[in-house]
C-alpha cells in the first residue's frame, strides 16, 4: 500500500507539472492574439496588458523548472517519464521565448501609437503570418496534451510556409524602400514584426519536435520533412 501511495503521488506530481506547462502555453497563446490585435487596432491599453502578462509567463517558467528539478532529484525518473520531464523543460524555454516575441510586438504597438503613426493597416499582411503561427502553437500544445507525435509533419510544413512568407515580405519591403525612401521607417517596422512572428513559428515547431522525442525517444531536430516522414 505504501508503494502504491508513492506511485500515485508521483503520478500526481507529473500531472501537476504537465498542467502548468499547458497553462503557460495558454497564456502565451493569448499574448500573441492580443499583441497582434493591439498592433492592428493601435490599442495601447491591450498592448500594455500583453507586456504585463509576460511576468506571469516568466514566473511560471521558473516554477515549472523548479518542479521538474525536484522530481528528478526525489523520484529519479527513467525512460518515458524522464523524457517527458526533459521535454517539458525544453518546452517552457520555447514558450517563454514566444512570450518575449509577443511582448516585443506589443511594445512596438505602443511606440507606434505614441508617435501617432497611422500605419496599422500596413500590418494586415503580417497578420496572416501570425494566424499560421498561432495555429502551429495550438497544434503543438494539443499534441503535447495528447502525446500525439503525428502532427510534427504538418507543423513543419506550416513552418516552411511561414518562412516563405517572411522571405517574400523582405523582398516586397526592399522594393518599397527603393521606390519610395519615405517608406523606409515604416517598412523596417513591418519587418521587425514579421521577424518576431517568424521566430514564434520556429519555437512552435521546436515544441512539436519535443513531443516526438517524448513519445518515441527520437530526436528529429535539424531534420528535413522527408527524414521525419521516414
Amino acid at each position: 500500500m505504501s508503494s502504491e501511495h508513492i506511485y500515485k503521488q508521483y503520478d500526481a506530481e507529473l500531472e501537476n507539472v504537465r498542467a502548468k506547462v499547458l497553462e503557460m502555453g495558454g497564456l502565451v497563446e493569448q499574448q500573441i492574439r492580443d499583441a497582434m490585435q493591439a498592433l492592428v487596432e493601435s490599442n495601447p491599453t491591450l498592448a500594455q496588458t500583453v507586456v504585463k502578462k509576460d511576468h506571469q509567463v516568466n514566473a511560471l517558467e521558473v516554477q515549472i523548472d523548479e518542479d521538474c528539478g525536484h522530481i528528478i532529484a526525489r523520484r529519479q525518473p527513467a525512460a518515458g517519464d524522464l523524457r517527458m520531464i526533459l521535454m517539458m523543460i525544453k518546452t517552457i524555454t520555447d514558450l517563454e521565448r514566444i512570450g518575449d516575441e509577443a511582448a516585443k510586438i506589443a511594445r512596438f504597438a505602443m511606440s507606434i501609437h505614441e508617435a501617432n503613426r497611422a500605419w496599422s493597416t500596413k500590418f494586415s499582411d503580417v497578420k496572416a503570418m501570425s494566424l499560421i503561427t498561432q495555429t502551429m502553437l495550438r497544434m503543438a500544445l494539443d499534441a503535447f496534451a495528447r502525446s500525439d507525435e503525428t502532427k510534427v509533419q504538418e507543423i513543419a510544413a506550416m513552418d516552411e510556409k511561414v518562412d516563405d512568407q517572411y522571405q517574400a515580405s523582405i523582398r516586397q519591403m526592399i522594393t518599397f524602400m527603393l521606390e519610395d525612401p519615405r517608406t523606409i521607417s515604416m517598412t523596417l517596422e513591418v519587418l521587425f514584426v514579421a521577424k518576431a512572428i517568424e521566430r514564434i513559428g520556429d519555437h512552435a515547431k521546436n515544441i512539436s519536435e519535443y513531443v516526438v522525442y517524448m513519445v518515441k525517444g527520437k530526436d528529429v531536430r535539424h531534420t528535413n520533412m522527408d527524414e521525419i516522414d521516414n
